[in-house]
């Protein structure tokens, strides 16, 4: 793997670009060059992603393709890198794309890696690593949020992802595993109030988060599931907003209001908490892990840590993927990813 596509120069893309620039050759695609003032050390393309002429023609001359594009762009981008036999990668919280996605790659020659942004992505890599020194496991629980670090208003939100991704996730039902039995249960639902080391805050019930874990643990574990971490009172007023005004049918409607209301900050911070308990040596233990992430300065600019933990997330399973750490054709599961591995890749490191 020596030349990479990555589609979408948002703030993600453009640092996935940056990260993977160090070992590889890299080009940027976007329908519009990005905005941002200051160069980029990588060649950039301007195109439209929804032109399958044209995109089959730039494709071709990759190795892999990176998709920092919204999730419902992604099934024909995966569909021309099955057809035009290289590895690709995306970040998608989608369920039904990950699902079309995993069954082309049955065909593949190559390695096919959706989800590998936070949630899914590397929560269930950590996830994973917590179980393993478990020789039964009773429950896994995990918790990631995206958060400014300094809220006001009620929602005490702001949008520094995909607007889109995010309601997507509030509606769409979310997999999880209770009492033993795989279901399908209503996101918004199972709140909860977590303490982070002093700081109140709550979670709840979103889609996409366990990517395939369900199926990975199902049979082995009574409780898994996938929460948000908000700050308290954020579920009560995004479940007036899509279930009592029934905004869930207007999602464009619910995405300008909500764009307009909560603008990108500056200032956040990204929680991931993960807790697995279980017997080892016939006791019952419990096992947790914990890191705030905040913004941090890569190659000379400071990146929201949302950007940052999203962009390393990918930009390490494409290492492992080039290091021959994983496999080099078919589907790849998150909760396959070794984190030690992980975190031996360079852009794992961020991490540390």
């Amino acid at each position: 793997m020596k030349n990479i596509l990555i589609l979408g120069m948002g703030k993600v893309g453009t640092l996935i670009g940056v990260l993977l620039q160090k070992h590889f050759s890299v080009t940027g695609l976007d329908i519009k060059k990005p905005h941002y003032n200051y160069p980029l050390d990588f060649a950039l393309i301007e195109g439209d992603v929804s032109d399958e002429a044209f995109m089959r023609k730039n494709m071709k001359n990759f190795d892999a393709v990176v998709s920092a594009l919204p999730f419902f762009l992604n099934k024909k981008i995966a569909e021309l890198a099955l057809e035009l036999n290289i590895h690709y990668f995306d970040l998608t919280e989608d369920v039904s794309t990950t699902q079309y996605i995993r069954e082309i790659s049955r065909q593949a020659q190559a390695v096919f890696a959706p989800q590998c942004g936070l949630a899914p992505g590397f929560i269930g890599i950590v996830g994973a690593s917590l179980c393993q020194p478990f020789s039964k496991i009773r429950d896994i629980e995990l918790r990631v949020g995206a958060l400014p670090r300094h809220p006001n208003g009620l929602l005490a939100y702001s949008f520094t992802w995909s607007p889109e991704g995010v309601i997507n996730e509030y509606i769409n039902d979310a997999e999880a595993i209770h009492n033993g039995v795989r279901k399908q249960v209503t996101s918004l639902d199972g709140l909860e109030y977590i303490n982070i080391e002093g700081k109140e805050f709550e979670a709840f019930t979103t889609s996409g988060g366990l990517g395939t874990m369900c199926e990975t643990y199902e049979g082995k574990v009574d409780t898994l599931n996938y929460k948000t971490i908000r700050y308290p009172g954020h579920c009560k007023l995004m479940r007036f907003l899509i279930q009592e005004l029934i905004l869930k049918n207007e999602k464009e409607t619910l995405t300008r209001i909500l764009e307009n209301a909560k603008p990108p900050v500056k200032e956040d911070v990204v929680y991931v908490y993960a807790v697995v308990e279980g017997w080892q040596d016939e006791k019952l233990l419990r096992s947790e892990f914990y890191r705030a992430y905040l913004p941090k300065e890569i190659a000379g600019r400071t990146w929201r840590a949302i950007s940052w933990t999203t962009a390393a997330s990918v930009a390490s399973v494409v290492e492992m993927v080039a290091n021959g750490q994983l496999p080099q054709k078919g589907f790849i599961k998150q909760e396959e990813i070794d984190l030690d591995g992980f975190r031996r890749t360079e852009n794992g490191r961020l991490f540390e």
